[in-house]
């Protein structure tokens, strides 16, 4: 999608937890659930 509008040089990062300590935190572990950090560049 990033690629389709236009920008560059995309990288993804190592998944991380983004629900730790939050209200819905055992879910989201149960569901596999991560956040993915990305960076992009539009020319």
């Amino acid at each position: 999608m990033l690629a389709d509008t236009g920008f560059v040089d995309i990288e993804v990062g190592e998944p991380v937890d983004t629900f730790g300590g939050a209200g819905g935190e055992e879910n989201a572990r149960n569901f596999d659930v991560k956040g993915y950090p990305f960076r992009a560049r539009k020319p």
